[in-house]
């Protein structure tokens, strides 16, 4: 019983995993070509293919098994890596806030009436 349950738990996983993965993919396709290169990254290609591979064998292969985990590996790389230095070269920033402090307002900085 507690076999079958933590195979159901493994399952549930691998399909968030290759969900990320391609959520991860659909994310590398729509970057620019020119951003991978002014990031110093490798090209958008190489990332479109190891992100595809990630991803079939995410949906294909047991997770358990040797090569959904160096898929897994290869969208963690793409996630903490390359895609943050993409969003920076191409400005792509988490809403209109850029550079700014926590204590900043919309008309300037905030100090409280000093």
């Amino acid at each position: 019983m507690l076999i079958y349950g933590f195979q159901s738990f493994l399952s549930w996983v691998q399909l968030a995993l290759g969900v990320y993965a391609a959520v991860m993919l659909i994310d590398a396709a729509v970057r620019r070509e020119d951003a991978y290169r002014a990031a110093s990254k490798q090209t958008k290609g190489m990332w479109l293919i190891f992100l595809a591979l990630a991803t079939a064998l995410l949906f294909i292969l047991p997770i358990m098994s040797f090569l959904p985990i160096i898929g897994v590996i290869a969208v963690i790389v793409y996630t903490v890596d390359v895609r943050p230095a993409l969003r920076e070269v191409s400005g792509g920033g988490s809403g209109p806030r850029r550079g700014g402090s926590s204590s900043d307002g919309p008309y300037g900085p905030f100090n409280g009436g000093r």
